[in-house]
């Protein structure tokens, strides 16, 4: 995504052009709310870079909204909170037209045991039981499971985010789910810090950044720019 971005906004405001997202994502997670900025010294007003840049993105990258940023605005930095969300579909039949968007998983899950084990997640911890290759404490705000029908919705609210984390950590609430691991049981992996006691990662087809928010209100508040893209992958 970035060198798409970078080479588009390049020949609209023709001039080299890098731009800092408000996060990173594995490949082939999903971003509708990805935020980033970048400097230019071009006389163009946002809506009108908006439109010349989307003339020249890929069809699965686009900028929803594009503006002036107060000056010393961090796409990543200056982010009080980001919001994920994992989709698991556990109909009998997948949906193909969703099937880049969600994990079909047609099997039954204890809903009730993976809700109270998310409960432990919210507050201050070290997630390294749950992320790729690193450690570090994060504040998760809110944790949800949404049923629509077949569709499970996990929602996640935090600081920040290690890498890895959300897949990490969905992963091993489907143990929950099947019954491979108690509700005690996630909350001693969650303490242990050890990688190697958590369940696999969920694949990344599911999991979706939805949200950026800062100090001064959501995302769209050097120039700052919203964008979406079907598969991001840095």
């Amino acid at each position: 995504m970035q060198g798409e971005l970078e080479r588009a906004l390049g020949e609209v405001c023709n001039e080299p052009v890098r731009i800092t997202g408000a996060g990173r994502t594995d490949t082939g997670v999903h971003a509708t709310g990805q935020v980033i900025d970048f400097r230019s010294a071009s006389a163009l007003d946002g809506s009108t870079m908006e439109r010349g840049v989307n003339a020249l993105l890929p069809e699965d990258i686009a900028v929803s909204e594009l503006g002036p940023a107060a000056e010393g605005f961090h796409s990543r930095f200056s982010a009080t909170s980001r919001t994920y969300e994992y989709r698991i579909r556990t109909a009998p039949v997948r949906d193909p037209l969703e099937r880049h968007r969600e994990l079909w998983l047609p099997a039954s899950l204890d809903l009730s045991a993976m809700r109270h084990a998310s409960a432990a997640l919210g507050g201050r911890h070290d997630f390294a039981a749950f992320a790729a290759g690193v450690s570090g404490e994060r504040t998760v705000h809110e944790v949800a499971w949404i049923k629509e029908d077949d569709l499970l919705r996990f929602g996640i609210v935090a600081d920040a985010f290690l890498r890895g984390m959300v897949r990490g950590i969905v992963g091993t609430l489907l143990w929950v789910g099947r019954g491979k691991i108690s509700v005690a049981g996630f909350e001693e992996v969650l303490r242990s810090k050890d990688r190697g006691k958590a369940g696999p990662s969920a694949p990344a087809r599911g999991l979706c950044l939805t949200l950026v928010k800062y100090a001064g209100g959501e995302a769209t508040t050097r120039q700052q720019a919203e964008t979406s893209r079907e598969e991001v992958d840095e």
